[in-house]
This record gives C-alpha cells, structure tokens and sequence, in this order.
C-alpha cells in the first residue's frame, strides 16, 4: 500500500499501524484510512484515471489495499440525468447515481466490499462474513465466492425473502439472529474478537468504508470533473455519506477538482431517524431508536458512524430530511414513472428526503443536486405489489383488445392502423 500511512482516530487524532483495527485504544473513537496525499498528487491524474477500466479501481492510489482481488465490474455505475424527475420536481439539474445496477448485486455495498474482502485476504483472514440489513449479506457472499473463502452472513430474522435468497445463492452460511440488526451487529462483534474472523463492517470496517469513496469519486469525475451543488445520501450505518464527502475533499486535496465542496444531505426514513433527530435537535452523538420502516436496508438503530454523519452535514452546511413510509413508496413509484429506475425503499427514502428539501427551500430550482440511489427494487419488490395496478384480463383476439381497451385511449390518432 504505497500511499497508506496507516489508520487515524477520528475524534483524538491517534496513528496505528494499517492492520485489523477499527476502535482507537485511546478513546474507543473509530479508526480511518490516512494517506500520503503529496506523493498521490506526484502521481494521480485525470488523465490517468480515464484511461483505467470503468471499475472503482481506477482511483486506487486511493483506495487501501495492495493489489486488488476482486470487484473488477463493480463500481463507475451511471450517473443519470434526470430531466423528467427534475420537472416534476421543479428544478433544472438533477442527477440519479444509479448504484441499483451495480456489480455484481446491485446495490452499493459491491463496493465496500471489494475493498474489505481485498484487504481480508492481505491481512490473511481465512473467514469472511459481515452483519447485514440484506444487500451487504449478498455484497459479501458473492465476493467470498469468487475469491474462495469460507462465509459467514449474519441477519435479522425478518428480512424480506428476496434478500436472503440474493446471499443464500452464493452457498454462505446464512444466520438468521432473533432481533434486530443492533442485536446482529452486536453478535457479529463478539464472534469477530473470539474466533478471529474477518467481518467486512466490524474488524475491517477502516479498509470496508473507503470503497464508498468511489461513489464520491465517481460522481466529480462523471459530472466533468466539478461538483454539485447538493448531494443527497441516505443513513443506515453511516457508512456513505461521511465517505463520499472525505472522497470529493481527497480530490481537491490532491488537484483533480476545485472549486466549492457540495453541501451534503442526510435522508432516513423517520421510523428510523436517529441522524436526523440528531441533527435538528443540535445534537453531536445521535440517540439509538428502535427502528420500525418499510425500507429495512436503513433500519439500524444505533449507527456506528451516525456521529460522523451529524459532523458532515453541518459542516458542509447541509440537512437532514425524515420521511414517512408513504412518502418512501410514493418516491419509489415517481423515479420509475419518470426515468425507468426501479429503486429499493432506501431509494426512495432519498428521493422523497430531496423532494422535502426542496420544498423546504433548502434546496434551490436553479442549483444542481445529486441523488444517491442504493439498492435495486426487485430485491423489494413486495412492498410495492399493493401500489400497482393488475393486468387488464383479455381474450386473444383483436376485437377483444378493441371492446375492453380500445375505448380507453386518449389519442386514437396515435395508435391508428398504417
């Protein structure tokens, strides 16, 4: 790891060595990835970067692994303008970061986990598993697949099906715990300190968070190498959203983009808004809920890096938006209606938050505003099943078409036989 110095406490500045460690000895703050941006200046360029395979390995001068393992696809997802949406929206530039068709199971965590799984093998773990919602159960078996290792996927025990059979395909060990992700996460800790696993969001949770830089990343480069004005994140750990501001601030830090930093939103749905509540009560640490949405992917009570989160959006100048249910599955439906993406609930949890936003004013018609989008719909696709309508039943002839559906188009003349 040429650039790697080692990891930092972010809250009293300690150094380690760059190992399996994630919780400073000193103040149980949590631990990150430091770089030696002055030599990654000497050598990273954007024309360097353009000219590497469209994975999230073309920025690994800053990424911290040695050599990369797997993940080759993943990463360098669309970034969609969305000019439908931003007209029913009432503004000019918005812009979809379509992680929902990300490689190779569709959500973000392919890329976190690329970097974990990565580092796992360096570090010469011989098990690799990870406390999960859902996607990240998927994002860390399918990679423990391709690189051979033994997995461990641990989840709530009410995860929706389509999940558990997204990880359950790659033949890990699946473990369903009774409770909730806390109660999963706080297990996963202990099984990680007793049987020296690797487990991609606990243990290597240093080298796990910096693939999310690559979203970060991606969008300055995808949008001409500037920034937005607004980005919008969704939290459930807090994994992302602190990540993709320190990865736009890296690329300023090492001269590829100038200019102002975006301001940075947070979006959770307000059965589980413990960020939120946080930040619109002037709070520094959030306080744990008890988490009770649709959108599971974001269901986490006590997020580890909440505090993070709270630290950004206020010195980004940005906010934070809670959503109800309805207003998830109403986003949900809006973003396919206008531009085709069939996005999970943490999607629309976004979507709906950004809509707040600008209904709030926080958000103005005229400035440029990205919107993360996580997770693919049909991993969900239940929560939907009531919101849309069910096929219109015909015959097989012609006239039958005409009898039952014929009489219902609005413009005849569009449709008229050649």
């Amino acid at each position: 790891m040429k650039f790697v110095t080692g990891l930092t406490c972010h809250l009293c500045g300690a150094t380690y060595p760059a190992e399996a460690s994630w919780v400073c000895g000193e103040c149980l703050g949590p631990l990150e990835v430091s770089y030696d941006y002055e030599a990654v200046r000497g050598t990273l360029s954007r024309s360097l970067i353009e000219s590497r395979p469209h994975s999230l390995w073309r920025y690994r001068e800053l990424l911290p692994v040695e050599e990369p393992r797997t993940g080759f696809h993943s990463g360098f997802t669309p970034l969609v303008r969305a000019t439908r949406l931003a007209r029913e929206l009432g503004i000019d530039e918005l812009y979809i970061k379509d992680d929902s068709v990300n490689h190779p199971t569709f959500s973000y965590k392919d890329r976190v986990v690329s970097v974990a799984a990565t580092r796992a093998v360096e570090l010469g773990f011989k098990v690799f598993g990870c406390a999960s919602t859902g996607n990240l159960a998927g994002s860390v078996a399918a990679h423990a697949a391709r690189l051979g290792l033994p997995c461990y996927v641990f989840i709530p025990n009410d995860l929706e099906p389509a999940k558990i059979l997204g990880a359950a395909i790659y033949e890990p060990h699946v473990v369903a715990v009774e409770g909730n992700y806390d109660d999963v996460n706080r297990l996963c800790t202990q099984i990680a300190d007793r049987y020296g696993w690797g487990f991609a969001n606990i243990n290597l949770r240093s080298y796990y968070a910096e693939g999310a830089k690559t979203m970060g990343f991606e969008i300055a480069e995808q949008l001409g190498w500037r920034f937005p004005d607004h980005i919008v994140s969704p939290v459930a750990g807090g994994t992302l959203l602190p990540r993709i501001f320190k990865g736009l601030r890296e690329f300023k830090e090492v001269g590829l983009v100038s200019g102002q930093l975006p301001k940075i939103h947070a979006a959770q749905p307000s059965g589980s808004a413990p960020v939120i509540k946080a930040i619109d009560a002037g709070l520094e640490f959030p306080e744990p809920v008890k988490p009770d949405t649709i959108a599971k992917s974001l269901a986490i009570g006590n997020p580890a890096d909440g505090f993070q989160v709270v630290r950004v959006v206020k010195e980004t100048g940005g906010a934070g938006a809670m959503v109800t249910d309805d207003e998830i599955l109403d986003a949900v439906q809006l973003l396919a209606r206008t531009e085709g993406i069939f996005t999970e609930a943490a999607g629309g949890t976004t979507l709906a938050a950004t809509r707040a936003l600008i209904s709030r004013g926080v958000i103005k018609p005229h400035e440029s505003v990205v919107v993360c989008i996580t997770g693919n719909g049909y991993k969900t696709a239940e929560v939907m099943f009531d919101r849309v309508a069910p096929p219109t039943q015909i015959g097989r002839s012609l006239a039958d078409f005409e009898r039952i559906i014929g009489s219902k188009i609005d413009d005849p003349a569009a449709v008229a036989p050649v």
